[in-house]
């Protein structure tokens, strides 16, 4: 059986008889979790064979554990990183900000995999700028390309050799925004040389990885009536100027920024390219509507997932030595 061409929320901390019937009646691709889901290592360790007992397979279960802000756990049950840009600034030196990263990636890959998280929505490679909202801001790696690429991709290969799988976003490049897509739709007013330049260019930099996450914009250079998400030209754009040829992934459709009938809204992030509908909130009725209309992996997405998933694997790591090594990285560069 082919997956649905969808990545669904679940609704609490256990899975309800009819919550797990529903996703296995619907037999999304993978799920994702948030701080509503997560409590107690075991009680996430449960509901996570919950998830992919629903499905009867080995479903990829995402989070969005960049730190900082975007932090899912109440509890401390994994490391508590400050905000990425609030870390990497504490670096000067590009080389020695990258190695602290690439363990603060790979500590927290090991300590998901053991709550049987295995996809992370992060590197974020969007540039940082002084009008950038703050809802994105410090959650980027630097203020250019070439410090976001070099940053990104430490992140990326060091979640990889743990058996993670890493999401770039928020694709082509999220950084000029200066409203919340939580809420509102925002422009970005610049023209193709200078995107091309700098926002788009740690995409194109990393576009050998396995999954990509669009981001909810209006971006009048690539196509001034619609945005990302639901736009051919710029999929095809990061498709073929960019050269990604992972899995590409929308941003939560729960958002403010996309706005119309959410079943109109599925078939065409879909025909536009995207492979798989993120939706985030939990809520079975809007998950009902996008299984109905997102209908099954497309064969190009079925071998775009199959790569994906053949790179997640058991870590190699243990967290208590990346633990140490970054502690003494960082008290290192600090004495220099």
């Amino acid at each position: 059986m082919v997956a649905r061409a969808a990545i669904f929320g679940c609704e609490g901390l256990t899975l309800g008889a009819e919550e797990r019937a529903f996703f296995a009646k619907s037999d999304p691709w993978g799920f994702i979790l948030f701080a509503r889901n997560l409590d107690t290592a075991g009680q996430i360790k449960a509901l996570t064979c919950d998830l992919r007992d629903a499905v009867g397979r080995d479903a990829p279960i995402l989070i969005d554990q960049e730190g900082g802000r975007v932090d899912r756990f109440t509890r401390e049950i994994l490391t508590r990183f400050p905000p990425a840009l609030d870390h990497a600034d504490r670096h000067a030196d590009t080389t020695a900000a990258a190695h602290v990263m690439s363990l603060r990636a790979a500590l927290t890959a090991v300590e998901l995999a053991e709550l049987g998280i295995d996809v992370n929505c992060t590197p974020v490679l969007d540039i940082a700028r002084t009008d950038t909202h703050p809802v994105i801001a410090n959650r980027c790696l630097g203020r250019d390309a070439d410090r976001v690429s070099a940053l990104g991709r430490a992140m990326a290969d060091a979640m990889l050799a743990q058996g993670s799988l890493p999401v770039i976003k928020h694709m082509p490049g999220h950084g000029r925004s200066a409203l919340d897509t939580h809420h509102d739709l925002p422009t970005i007013e610049a023209p193709l040389e200078e995107l091309e330049r700098t926002d788009f260019a740690p995409f194109r930099a990393l576009n050998d990885l396995p999954m990509g996450m669009t981001g909810h914009l209006l971006i009048p250079a690539l196509d001034g009536d619609h945005c990302a998400t639901l736009s051919s030209k710029v999929v095809d754009y990061v498709r073929t100027k960019i050269g990604f040829q992972g899995l590409v992934m929308t941003d939560d459709f729960s958002m403010g920024a996309l706005s119309g009938a959410l079943g109109a809204r599925t078939q065409a992030a879909l025909s536009a390219g995207c492979d798989l509908i993120l939706h985030c909130n939990g809520q079975r009725a809007e998950m009902e509507v996008v299984a109905d209309h997102a209908g099954h992996l497309s064969d190009a997405a079925q071998d775009r997932a199959a790569r994906a998933l053949a790179l997640r694997h058991a870590p190699v790591a243990t967290a208590a030595d990346l633990r140490a090594q970054l502690l003494a990285q960082e008290a290192q560069i600090h004495a220099a």
